[in-house]
């Protein structure tokens, strides 16, 4: 990133601080162009930039002869959605056939927001390419060979970005997977039985509830806050009052909720797990898609003692079909690896070494840095929209990061029915329902924002919330 861009992004920064705050309040007016180009000492082309980038994150708007306002209303979004309190329940309930109709309804929608992944307009597709052909001219016999130890290239650029978030992990510390539900299966096989009782946040990404279930794992979830991630104290109340084999927790940015836990919790939790000597799977794949100023932690950050299994993938950063993803196994490395020897022997080699090459030469980066700004902006005009078109009373989570926002309706509303009714107007979400093996969050659905923003998304969104009031 140039000078340029720093000083555009600067003022940009500052301004959408100010607003937020309410120093600046809806409905005002900015200075001028000239005005603030002599304040920063910067030129009218640098500040006409920044009010660009505010008026794409939908902060502000253009009004002809008349300047720049405010348009952002803090106080109009929504509340947050309430903490969860999980039912405590023996059984599910028909949690399995809501799942395999919305994966079944998948392609009949022409606006999809219910997808946690980028779509192929945000994927930097002519580069990866360049990656791929660069891996077949390097690879031993072009790729096409069974590779024992996995690209070397790319478990040495995992370890090396594990420096961002305080991590100490070497090349030999990663075990490379078909993407992250592969590396959060190997650990479950290697680390439980069939009838053991795991701990999970709730409400949690539907893969890892059919992962538990189709391995007869007892589930029990957890209190979650929208903002903050698990309670703590619930976790220690249900540790020491039950027998506990593992746990699985979305640390940042969890998928649905979006909840991103502090550094504080994510020790206390670490600390919790070390004391029991119970293994913490960390499913950590979106960490990368912070809106702040650097990425957050990881419980693995904190671990002393090798109890975390921190697993990632690139399926939701970058390219959700090459199926790369991995696992940084700690004490629990050789039986994982075992593991996967026995149930998948290989990873893909083509794949994980172009990703490795895609990361070796900076192009990661500077796909993060754009990707970046693009779901801030897209989770702006998301809030934005809701705050306009849906119910008064909804509720809705202000991520600090990802892709996705839940949303709660009033107790009368049930979320299934506003499925059947969107997908009838070829526009995809996902019922609240997906996310618990209990009968709760009815009421509650998931959106994803990781598309370009359009017209036609804002008019889904005006119809879905009209569909909410019906």
């Amino acid at each position: 990133m140039n000078k340029k861009e720093l000083l555009y992004l600067q003022i940009a920064n500052s301004i959408e601080y100010q607003i937020k705050s309410e120093v600046i309040k809806v409905g005002d007016k900015l200075p001028s162009l000239r005005t603030v180009a002599n304040e920063k000492g910067v030129s009218i082309t640098t500040v006409q930039q920044a009010y660009y980038e505010l008026e794409s994150r939908g902060l502000i708007e253009s009004r002809p002869k008349s300047g720049y306002y405010v348009s952002y209303a803090h106080k109009g979004f929504r509340n947050l959605p309430s903490t969860s309190q999980p039912i405590m329940a023996k059984k599910g309930d028909k949690v399995e056939d809501i799942m395999t109709v919305v994966i079944q309804n998948f392609e009949k929608a022409q606006t999809y927001l219910s997808s946690a992944s980028l779509s192929p307009e945000l994927v930097p597709i002519a580069k990866l390419n360049k990656s791929l052909v660069t891996a077949t001219r390097t690879l031993k016999d072009s790729g096409v060979s069974y590779s024992k130890i996995g690209s070397i290239k790319l478990k040495t650029q995992i370890a090396k970005r594990s420096i961002s978030w305080g991590g100490k992990l070497q090349p030999d510390d990663i075990i490379t997977t078909g993407g992250s539900i592969d590396a959060i299966s190997f650990c479950l096989l290697t680390l439980t039985k069939r009838g053991d009782t795991i701990v999970v946040e709730s409400p949690v990404y539907f893969g890892i509830l059919r992962l538990a279930q189709s391995l007869g794992l007892h589930v029990i979830e957890l209190p979650t806050h929208p903002v903050t991630g698990i309670e703590v104290d619930a976790l220690k109340k249900v540790i020491e009052r039950k027998k506990i084999t593992l746990c699985i927790l979305i640390t940042n940015f969890s998928n649905p909720m979006g909840s991103c836990m502090p550094d504080e919790n994510k020790k206390a939790v670490v600390k919790l797990m070390e004391k029991h000597n119970i293994p913490l799977i960390e499913d950590d794949l979106y960490a990368d898609l912070y809106f702040g100023n650097h990425r957050p932690t990881s419980c693995k950050t904190y671990d002393e003692s090798g109890i975390v299994l921190w697993c990632g993938s690139f399926s939701k950063t970058l390219v959700s079909g090459y199926r790369v993803g991995w696992v940084a196994a700690g004490k629990f490395k050789e039986q994982v690896d075992k593991t996967k020897l026995f149930h998948s022997m290989y990873s893909s080699t083509i794949t994980h070494e172009a990703i490795g090459n895609f990361l070796e030469v900076g192009r990661y980066e500077n796909h993060l840095r754009k990707t970046r700004q693009i779901l801030h902006r897209n989770s702006l005009q998301f809030l934005r929209c809701i705050s306009e078109y849906f119910p008064d009373d909804t509720k809705v989570t202000h991520p600090l990061g990802s892709m996705n926002l839940w949303i709660e309706l009033n107790k009368k509303s049930d979320a299934l029915e506003l499925y059947n009714k969107a997908i009838a107007n070829k526009i995809s979400i996902t019922p609240g329902r997906m996310y618990t093996l209990q009968n709760q969050y009815n009421n509650c659905f998931k959106l994803s924002y990781g598309m370009l923003w359009t017209e036609k998304i804002e008019a889904a969104l005006k119809l879905l919330g009209k569909l909410v009031g019906k």
